[in-house]
C-alpha cells in the first residue's frame, strides 16, 4: 500500500499489483477476485497481454483530502486505458480513455494519460490496459505541481534524438542532389524513417501533434522500411551486385521477406508487428554476417559498418527483449531500439564522411593525371594536345561574342646551336628559361604552350594585334638582356623571333591561323631574326 503524506507528493517507484485477462472480456467485479503479481510500477510482459489490469491501493495518512495525480506516460501507444476508484470493494468512480474516441481525450496531455484523484482515506484504484500489440507500460503519482513538471519536461530527449536526426537528413539529401550518388539517398531514407518511428513510438508525435490510437498503427511500417534502406545503402556501399554475389543474394533475399512483410502490413498490420521481431532477427544475422564476410575480405569500410551496425543490433536486442517481456523496464531497454538507429546512424554518417574525402582524392588524382597528360614536363607549360583543345574553345567563343583575339607563334633563335655546342643540357636549360620569361610576361587569360622542340605559341582573348605585338615585344626584349646560366664558368644570352596573327571573328580555324602565325613567323627570321611580324588574317 502507497501511503501519500505531505504536499510534495513525487511517487515514481512502488510496488504494485498486475494480472492479466487472457480472456480479455472480465469486468472489475471479477478482476477484484482474481491474484494480482506483485511488481513494478513498470513493466513489459510482450504480446500475450493484450488486456492487463494494474491494482494499486494508497491511503492518505493526513487528516485533509488530497488530490494527486496519476500518471500513464506511455498511453498513447494503447488502445485504450480505463481507471476504477474502488473504496470498501465499492465503484466510487471510473472513466474510460478510448485512444480512437475524440469525446473521451480529456485526459489525455501530450501523450500521457494523466487522471486526477481525491483521497481522502483509503482508495483502490484499478487500472486496465489495453494495448494494440505489446503490453507495457508505466504508472506514476504526484501532486499538481509536480505533475506539472513531469509533463513538462517528457519528451525533451526524443526532440533532441529526432533534431539530430533530421539534420543528418538535410545533409545528406543536399550531398545526394549535388553528387547524386544512391548511397546518400539511401542513408537518407533510412534516417527518414529511423527517425519517424522514433518520433511516433517514443511519443514526440503524441506530445506535438496529439496522434494516437489505431490510426498510427500502420506508421509503424516505417520501422519495417528502414531495414530495407539499410541493406540497399550496404550493397550500394560494398558494391555486392558486382563483387560478391554471395553476399550479394543473402542481402536481395532479406530485402524480399521485409518487403512481403510492409506489403502485408498494409492490410493486417497487427499481425504484420508480431511477426516483425523475428523478421529483425533474422536480418540483423544475414547483416551482421555480410559486414564480418567484408571485414574478412579486408573491406576498407567493413570495420566502421561492423561498429555501427552493431551497436544497433545489440540495442535492438534489448529492446526485442523488452517489448517481449523478458528483460526488466528500464530507459535502455524501452528505448533500446532509438538509441540503436541513433548510435549506427552517427556511424554511418563517418562512413558517408570517409567515401567523401576517397572520392575527393580520387578526383585529385584524376585531375593531377589530366595536368600530367596536359603539361610539358621540361618546361611545365601546356603541352600541343591541350593547346588544340583549348584554343578551338577559346575561338569558338570569341565568335560567339564577336570580340577579337590574337595569335603568336615564339620561336628561339640559333636553337640547334646552342644544343650542338653546349649539349642538351644546356639546351633543356635555355628551354626553361625562355619558358619562365614568357609565362611571366602572359596574362592570366592568356592560353600559353610549348608547342614543339623551341617553339611556343600563344592565344590572346580580346587583344588587338597592337597591343599583342607590345606584351612579345616586351618578351623578346627581357629574353635578350637575360643570361642563361649553363655552368659556374659559362653563360649564353638567347634572342627570339615571333609572328603574330590577329583573327577576324568568322575565321575560326586553328590550323589556318596557326599557319598565317608562322607565316609572320618566317617573315621575322627571313628579315634577320631577333624581331616580331605582324600578319592580319
Amino acid at each position: 500500500m502507497q501511503k501519500i503524506q505531505g504536499n510534495d507528493v513525487i511517487i515514481e517507484q512502488f510496488k504494485m499489483g498486475y494480472f492479466t485477462d487472457v480472456t480479455e472480456k472480465m469486468q472489475l467485479n471479477e478482476i477484484q477476485k482474481q491474484p494480482f503479481r506483485i511488481s513494478s510500477n513498470s513493466i513489459s510482459l510482450g504480446t500475450a497481454a493484450k488486456v492487463t489490469w494494474a491494482k494499486i491501493e494508497l491511503e492518505n495518512l493526513d487528516k485533509k483530502i488530497q488530490k494527486i495525480y496519476l500518471h500513464h506516460p506511455y498511453a498513447y501507444h494503447n488502445h485504450k486505458v480505463e481507471l476504477y476508484e474502488v473504496i470498501d470493494n465499492t465503484l466510487v468512480r471510473e472513466r474510460i480513455l478510448d485512444m480512437d474516441n475524440p469525446a473521451t481525450l480529456q485526459w489525455m496531455y501530450r501523450g500521457s494519460a494523466v487522471f486526477d484523484i481525491e483521497l481522502q482515506n483509503k482508495k483502490t484504484l484499478y487500472i486496465k490496459s489495453i494495448s494494440f500489440s505489446h503490453q507495457w507500460f508505466s504508472l506514476n503519482l504526484y501532486n499538481e505541481d509536480q505533475s506539472k513538471r513531469a509533463l513538462l519536461g517528457q519528451y525533451t530527449d526524443i526532440a533532441l534524438l529526432v533534431g539530430m536526426i533530421l539534420a543528418l537528413i538535410i545533409y545528406n539529401f543536399l550531398l545526394f542532389i549535388s553528387s547524386r550518388l544512391k548511397e546518400h539517398f539511401y542513408y537518407s531514407c533510412y534516417l527518414v524513417c529511423g527517425g519517424f518511428w522514433i518520433a511516433l513510438s517514443y511519443g514526440m508525435f503524441a506530445d506535438f501533434f496529439n496522434i494516437f490510437g489505431s490510426i498510427t498503427l500502420k506508421w509503424h511500417l516505417s520501422l519495417v522500411a528502414m531495414p530495407i534502406f539499410l541493406i540497399l545503402f550496404m550493397i550500394n556501399i560494398f558494391e555486392t551486385k558486382s563483387k560478391y554475389p554471395i553476399e550479394h543474394w543473402a542481402l536481395i533475399s532479406i530485402i524480399v521477406l521485409l518487403t512481403i512483410n510492409f506489403i502485408y502490413g498494409l492490410f493486417d498490420i497487427v499481425t504484420a508487428l508480431k511477426y516483425s521481431s523475428s523478421l529483425a532477427a533474422v536480418m540483423m544475422a544475414v547483416s551482421l554476417s555480410v559486414s564480418f564476410s567484408m571485414l574478412f575480405r579486408k573491406h576498407s569500410i567493413a570495420l566502421f559498418f561492423l561498429i555501427g551496425h552493431g551497436l544497433f543490433v545489440i540495442f535492438s536486442i534489448l529492446a526485442v527483449f523488452f517489448y517481449k517481456g523478458k528483460a526488466e523496464f528500464n530507459y535502455i531497454n524501452s528505448h533500446g531500439v532509438g538509441i540503436g538507429i541513433m548510435l549506427e546512424a552517427l556511424v554511418l554518417s563517418l562512413i558517408i564522411a570517409y567515401r567523401i574525402r576517397i572520392l575527393e582524392n580520387l578526383k585529385i588524382k584524376q585531375a593531377d593525371l589530366q595536368l600530367l597528360a596536359s603539361t610539358d614536363p621540361l618546361t611545365q607549360l601546356f603541352n600541343r594536345r591541350h593547346f588544340s583543345l583549348a584554343a578551338t574553345e577559346l575561338l569558338n567563343k570569341a565568335k560567339q561574342m564577336h570580340r577579337p583575339i590574337s595569335a603568336i607563334i615564339i620561336d628561339i633563335d640559333h636553337f640547334k646551336r646552342v644544343n650542338d655546342t653546349y649539349g642538351h643540357v644546356a639546351g633543356d636549360k635555355s628551354l626553361r628559361c625562355v619558358a619562365d620569361i614568357i609565362r611571366q610576361q602572359c596574362r592570366k587569360h592568356d592560353l600559353l604552350a610549348r608547342y614543339g622542340g623551341e617553339e611556343f605559341v600563344i592565344l590572346m582573348p580580346d587583344t588587338r594585334s597592337s597591343k599583342a605585338y607590345a606584351l612579345v615585344e616586351e618578351m623578346r626584349q627581357t629574353l635578350e638582356r637575360t643570361e642563361v646560366s649553363i655552368n659556374k664558368t659559362l653563360s649564353i644570352r638567347l634572342t627570339m623571333s615571333s609572328g603574330i596573327t590577329e583573327v577576324k571573328p568568322e575565321n575560326i580555324n586553328l590550323d589556318d591561323v596557326i599557319n598565317q602565325a608562322d607565316k609572320a613567323l618566317y617573315t621575322a627570321k627571313n628579315n634577320g631574326r631577333n624581331q616580331t611580324q605582324l600578319s592580319t588574317f
